[in-house]
């Protein structure tokens, strides 16, 4: 006998009426999120400690599913969308970005191949050409003008190691010792650079020296490869930095280009906080010589008002990427393979399957406009400048590292035991949260200004916070 599953499913009705609740839940916290304490006030295990030991065996209701979005889910949440948000960088969102995660969460298509998602897949690729536009980028780099392409990946990470991958296996084809080859990156680089050496089966991982401004030295970098080779090992990786983790410093693209170019290494581009302030045509000196690179990757659910996950990465030539990742069983075969039009992104990353996360960033960038999106970049810069500014003013602070962008990096004169205070006095008032670092053995106080609800007020409060607080023994 055939079970009559229907009645298992959320009716028309029940879906448009928990669906409305849901979104008015949700704009009542886009509205109100100053109001809430930017960290909760609990203590590992609370949260699971107000959940059953095990599944339900009969159907809850969505009415005590809704309501536990507030008994349970809200006081264990850190509010990375607080205006008082300002540690490591931003995590990116907007009503419009949240209506597009929401209209791909339904369709739930599965991207793998042109033939099982054309529409996912031409509003991908699309989207990203006019990117490359938007930001400058070199127009090789769009796909309907090659040989380059763009792809959306989970995160900045997971871009470079693909990068690590692709650069492995096309000195793998040439027929060197995979053992010999040797990956480059900062001292300040992302851990991500590591961990994905680490990934890609890179035996030899060199952390470069930096200027006095933390950017790579492009005279040690030469001397390091020089040595590797020397030794008989094969320079394969460098990354260059368009803004560090701790800093955003910049590393010096077009010097470490002509290193790269000339021992035949894959070059890879890390702008994945920096990548979006590019829209705004006067910030994009902070890369110059982007187009010497292989590869490219920023994210937009950084700092352009997309929600995480989406990050971009575009390849100098689509073709090394596409034959390292190419796999072809005769279960994936269909009748567009052959045709160049009909792009199959299972070719361009790890994963088979993948989400419909163009549609958020394409709604986005429809619904904004080019020229609101740097108004909101621009505002950001402005305030990190005026905060600057007053960190210099003022005898008990000084500035860690030059400012870049919209992130201010300062420290207590009166040393690292000041600094920490400092910083723990601002997170303990609930209303701005800042990340404490460290950099050769000197403590500092980042400040990434660029949360989607952050106005001028806000960081002009985080200012009175800082100063009633910088004289506190």
């Amino acid at each position: 006998m055939t079970e009559d599953l229907s009645n298992i499913h959320m009716s028309k009705a029940e879906f448009q009426e928990y669906g409305y609740r849901l979104v008015d839940w949700l704009a009542e916290y886009f509205d109100n999120v100053d109001q809430y304490q930017v960290l909760p006030s609990i203590e590992p295990g609370d949260i699971r400690k107000m959940l059953p030991v095990s599944a339900p065996e009969g159907a809850e209701s969505m009415d005590e599913i809704i309501a536990d979005l507030d008994r349970v889910v809200m006081p264990g949440v850190a509010h990375w969308q607080h205006p008082g948000w300002y540690a490591f960088f931003p995590s990116g969102a907007s009503p419009v970005s949240a209506l597009g995660e929401f209209v791909a969460a339904g369709l739930a298509t599965q991207g793998m191949m042109w033939s099982t998602a054309p529409a996912a897949t031409e509003i991908e690729n699309t989207v990203l050409d006019w990117l490359v536009d938007l930001l400058g980028l070199p127009p090789s780099w769009r796909l309907d003008e090659g040989p380059g392409g763009g792809v959306i990946q989970m995160s900045a990470s997971d871009s470079t190691h693909l990068s690590l991958a692709v650069a492995r296996h096309q000195f793998e084809l040439t027929g060197v010792d995979a053992n010999s080859l040797v990956a480059y990156g900062s001292s300040q680089a992302h851990s991500s650079i590591e961990k994905g050496a680490r990934v890609a089966g890179f035996k030899h991982i060199r952390s470069v020296p930096v200027t006095e401004t933390f950017g790579i030295d492009a005279d040690a970098f030469a001397k390091i490869v020089r040595d590797d080779i020397d030794s008989g090992l094969i320079p394969a990786w460098v990354c260059s930095a368009v803004g560090t983790t701790n800093t955003t410093a910049m590393d010096p693209i077009r010097a470490i280009a002509a290193i790269a170019s000339e021992n035949g290494m894959w070059h890879h581009a890390d702008a994945a906080y920096a990548g979006s302030a590019m829209i705004c045509p006067e910030f994009r000196e902070l890369q110059d010589g982007v187009e010497l690179v292989d590869s490219y990757t920023f994210n937009p659910h950084k700092w352009l008002l997309t929600n995480f996950d989406c990050s971009v990465f575009w390849v100098a030539d689509r073709s090394k990427l596409i034959d390292t990742l190419s796999i072809l069983p005769p279960y994936l075969r269909n009748e567009t393979e052959d045709n160049p039009a009909a792009i199959d992104y299972r070719d361009w990353h790890v994963p088979l399957g993948r989400r419909f996360r163009a549609l958020k960033l394409w709604f986005v960038l429809r619904s904004y406009g080019a020229e609101n999106l740097r108004t909101f970049i621009r505002s950001h810069v402005t305030w990190a400048e005026e905060l600057e500014s007053k960190v210099i003013n003022d005898s008990r602070l000084e500035l860690a590292a030059p400012r870049t962008l919209a992130l201010v990096c300062f420290r207590h004169t009166d040393g690292n035991d000041a600094t920490r205070k400092l910083a723990d006095a601002i997170n303990a008032s609930g209303s701005a949260y800042v990340t404490p670092s460290v950099t050769d053995d000197v403590a500092y106080i980042r400040v990434s200004i660029g949360s989607t609800w952050t106005e001028q007020r806000h960081v002009e409060d985080l200012w009175n916070l800082i100063d009633s607080n910088a004289g506190l023994k």
